[in-house]
């Protein structure tokens, strides 16, 4: 049997999982990162992205739109948002892709001359709206 960690998946409605696992693919904010047993220490920020979890019976992939990764002796993700990707309906996600444009509309409004907090706003509708794609959803070009 493969090498487990202890991994807990929670967003502040629930916990979605607590399970050993054999990999957990985290979408981080610098790119995606794998982390298995007997990783190095770690904390990370979350972008909107896929999050894919290997068990020993299988794999299961969450959407998750933010947040934050710790690793040590197991993985704990503290998730703004996440939802079992068999959960994610295409109304579920242009609800997701419409908030994500409403915070870079306010962002463009309220940060008017400071192009840092627009152009990650920003960044945040584009990896959303991609989320779309990777699923297998209909996705559609966002007015920025």
């Amino acid at each position: 049997m493969a090498e487990t960690m202890q991994f807990d998946l929670v967003s502040p409605e629930r916990r979605l999982m607590r399970e050993e696992v054999v990999s957990v693919v985290i979408p981080g904010a610098d790119g995606d990162l794998t982390a298995m047993p007997n990783h190095a220490p770690l904390i990370t920020t979350l972008r909107p992205g896929i999050m894919r979890v290997e068990t020993p019976s299988g794999t299961r992939e969450f959407v998750v739109t933010g947040g934050f990764a710790e690793l040590g002796e197991g993985l704990t993700v503290l998730a703004e948002r996440a939802l079992a990707r068999e959960d994610v309906t295409q109304e579920t996600y242009e609800t997701l892709v419409a908030e994500a444009e409403e915070t870079y509309r306010k962002a463009k409004e309220t940060f008017q001359n400071e192009p840092g907090p627009v152009d990650d706003a920003a960044k945040l509708l584009a990896d959303m709206v991609a989320v779309g794609g990777h699923i297998g959803l209909s996705t559609r070009q966002p007015s920025l």
